[in-house]
């Protein structure tokens, strides 16, 4: 484990899933991905962003002296503790005109309080969170059939994760989902699915300490 900034890096999963519709196929794509991984023996956790009231970033800058955003207190305080401590990430969206949804946005955007930067123009930077072994799978559903419909979901996820130090360990791209739950009878994508569970775990089961 990894002590830094009064937490402690647990080998823990930290599941989030951004999209509105309650129970819909990010939400229970999420639910097996952590089932698979508690049946492996690690730790999980699981969120929905729709339950938490939080704003996206106003860019005050703050914290860059106080390393944890101040310039706002909203739902984003219950999630930070919950992020920090966990070595492992699992991020689920669905496609939302060709991007992550708002919601999804809004909080990656608040992961900007991990950077620190220099005084030189242009500035340098590094990621507070960057050599802790930290792993994550990220994954999106999309209604169309194509990748060229998808956009820049799975970018919009893996960059800014990258950015901070995150090994995406698998990224799962499914698509022609729609209806509400629909997935539960997708068993190729469950599958596949279980099989990224897996993987996260041998990352983090294999990561020294």
């Amino acid at each position: 484990m990894h002590e830094n900034h009064n937490y402690i890096i647990q080998k823990k999963v930290f599941g989030i899933e951004g999209s509105p519709r309650k129970k819909g196929n990010s939400d229970i794509l999420l639910e097996h991905l952590l089932r698979v991984i508690n049946e492996q023996g690690i730790e999980t956790a699981k969120f929905s962003l729709r339950n938490y009231q939080f704003g996206s970033c106003i860019g005050c800058e703050r914290c860059r002296k106080d390393k944890i955003c101040t310039g706002l207190n909203d739902g984003m305080t219950l999630l930070y503790p919950h992020f920090l401590e966990s070595q492992g990430l699992i991020l689920v969206s669905p496609t939302h005109n060709y991007n992550v949804t708002a919601i999804t946005k809004a909080f990656i955007d608040r992961l900007y309080c991990f950077y620190e930067f220099s005084d030189s123009r242009p500035r340098e930077w590094k990621s507070r969170l960057a050599k802790q072994g930290r792993k994550a799978i990220i994954a999106t559903i999309c209604e169309q059939e194509s990748k060229e419909n998808m956009g820049m979901t799975l970018e919009a996820m893996r960059l800014p994760l990258e950015a901070l130090g995150y090994d995406i360990v698998d990224e799962l791209a499914i698509f022609s989902l729609f209806d509400r739950g629909i997935i539960k009878k997708k068993v190729e994508v469950l599958k596949q699915a279980k099989r990224a569970s897996i993987k996260l775990v041998k990352a983090i089961a294999t990561c020294n300490d």
